[in-house]
């Protein structure tokens, strides 16, 4: 059974920190790109950073030098280290991991990030 679950989201002020995890079973994690994106209310779901299988990382222009993206593929987990937060950060951030040779792909269930100014 594929699982792909979020953690870590929650209220922080203007300039604060936080740390999401994405935690994923049932599918080879070795192989798969894994992806963070987000959703603000009224808007479209926008990639945030992506990790490749040889760890190769993107970001997106508004969250470059405040947010890093990391994997342990032994615990079969992506990270998002997200720093000096603004409230334009304020989304539900999603979990994905993808393989593009099979067209494969899995989401998790999002995780609120609110940031007050």
């Amino acid at each position: 059974q594929v699982q792909v679950v979020e953690s870590g989201g929650g209220l922080v002020q203007s300039g604060g920190s936080l740390r999401l995890s994405c935690a994923a079973s049932g599918f080879s994690f070795t192989y798969f790109t894994m992806s963070w994106h987000r959703q603000a209310p009224g808007k479209e779901r926008e990639l945030v950073a992506n990790i490749s299988s040889i760890n190769m990382k993107n970001y997106a222009e508004s969250v470059k030098g405040r947010f890093t993206i990391s994997r342990d593929n032994a615990k079969n987990t992506a990270y998002l280290q997200m720093d000096n937060l603004k409230p334009e950060d304020t989304a539900v951030y999603f979990c994905k991991a993808s393989r593009s040779v099979s067209g494969t792909h899995y989401w998790g269930q999002g995780t609120q990030v609110t940031v007050s100014s």
